[in-house]
């Protein structure tokens, strides 16, 4: 039985958010010859002028209150990094904090998935294990309320999120309506580190085609990709869909993690382009072994960026795979994360990224081989159908989506190249 060979894990110094990684600034000073003085005095005459025009605000600004030194140092350093591009940014302490939790697929929470339905927050899965579930809460108990604060009614998700997630070893108080009793309960949750499942779904599909989906990339995405892909050989796949529909991206690192299986060791997979010739970075498989073989196809939208996008640019440059659906969102670029002083970031972006016949992403994203354009309203319903592949009676998803099930025109178009992919090659 072909089974995942292990993969060598690096530490790299460029990674993405979509691609992200973390570098410390340099504290030294070098010592430089006469042609480095220009510059030096361009950035001290504007760092000149942009002490006058604090100076000048902070002194005639008609809200003392708002013209303070710091707020306006820190609006600056805002205007300045985030006119760049759409990707780079200046974090302050809790963006920091919060993006470092993302990146490491693991954060001090109650340990369950939520969705919005139908303006109530509502737990799709409590994780095994986890803090929600050992407290008793089940699929389906609406949260009404964090610590004795009502959620309101269509309130945005992330807000919740925010309130519910805190410090490892913390108490919550979760208030849930269970709609299957009709029982109010007050559970005293406490908080744990919950690893992030970035791979789900995994499942087989008429009889012999395995199906997964990665839903951002994280640090234990390379290996729960191993793990869905050697479960599902176990079963005896001859052929698999990845979807990467609606994913946002994530780390360099694991892109490469889920890519390489499909590559020989050695193999370019993707590198990077800084502004000068020598900050080019290659990126190479490091199975041990033969790679994976057998018929691919990746779903891609609008919605596939980043990291997602160089895995699909990888099979799909490679010919390991047939990339079904609609050209990807294009978003190309490396961003790495410079720590500043007290618990503050700064994401810059310093680097594209090529898939490795050369074709830059950004902006450009992975067209697909097999287009199947979906409208934005048949988007958004199968973002929320796909992530509840339990749901299958017809009453069931109308009384939880309250929509019709829509046809996923872009699985059954990849279900059809691997058919015939199958066809041609017995």
């Amino acid at each position: 039985m072909t089974t995942l060979r292990g993969m060598f894990k690096r530490i790299l110094i460029l990674t993405g958010a979509a691609i992200l990684g973390f570098a410390a600034c340099l504290a030294s000073i070098r010592m430089a010859g006469s042609w480095s003085l220009l510059p030096n005095r361009e950035l001290d005459r504007a760092s000149s002028y942009m002490r006058d025009v604090l100076k000048t605000v902070n002194e005639n600004y008609v809200d003392p209150k708002a013209s303070g030194y710091e707020p306006l140092s820190k609006l600056a350093i805002h205007g300045m990094v985030e006119s760049l591009d759409p990707h780079s940014e200046y974090l302050e302490v809790k963006d920091n904090q919060e993006l470092e939790e993302d990146l490491d697929g693991e954060y001090g929470g109650i340990g369950v998935e939520i969705e919005m339905s139908k303006g109530f927050l509502t737990v799709t899965s409590p994780i095994p294990g986890g803090p929600g579930a050992k407290a008793g809460i089940l699929e389906g108990d609406q949260i009404v309320s964090v610590d004795g604060k009502r959620v309101e009614h269509g309130v945005p998700m992330d807000k919740v999120v925010d309130r519910l997630r805190g410090k490892p070893h913390t108490h919550v108080k979760v208030g849930i309506l269970r709609p299957s009793s009709g029982k109010s309960l007050d559970l005293d949750v406490v908080r744990e580190v919950v690893k992030i499942v970035s791979v789900r779904g995994v499942r087989v599909l008429d009889g012999s085609t395995g199906y997964l989906q990665i839903r951002e990339f994280s640090d234990h995405t390379g290996e729960q990709f191993d793990a869905a892909v050697n479960s599902l050989l176990a079963k005896g796949i001859d052929s698999l869909v990845i979807d990467l529909r609606n994913n946002p991206g994530g780390l360099l690192d694991a892109a490469v993690d889920v890519a390489e299986p499909f590559f020989k060791k050695g193999n370019l997979i993707v590198y990077t382009q800084g502004r000068k010739p020598t900050d080019r970075e290659n990126y190479y498989s490091e199975t041990e072994g033969e790679p994976l073989k057998l018929p691919v196809a990746v779903l891609i939208n609008g919605e596939t960026a980043s990291a997602a996008e160089i895995v699909a640019g990888a099979l799909k440059d490679s010919g390991k795979a047939v990339i079904v659906g609609e050209r990807s969102y294009g978003k190309g670029s490396v961003q790495t994360i410079f720590k500043l002083r007290d618990g503050e970031g700064l994401r810059l972006t310093t680097a594209h990224y090529f898939t490795p016949s050369g074709v830059l992403i950004n902006a450009h994203g992975i067209t697909p081989q097999v287009e199947v354009v979906m409208t934005p309203d048949e988007d958004q319903k199968l973002e929320r159908q796909v992530a509840r592949p339990e749901i299958t009676t017809a009453q069931e998803f109308r009384e939880h989506f309250d929509f019709e099930p829509v046809e996923d025109r872009q699985l059954e178009a990849a279900l059809d190249v691997l058919w015939a992919a199958r066809s041609l090659s017995r």
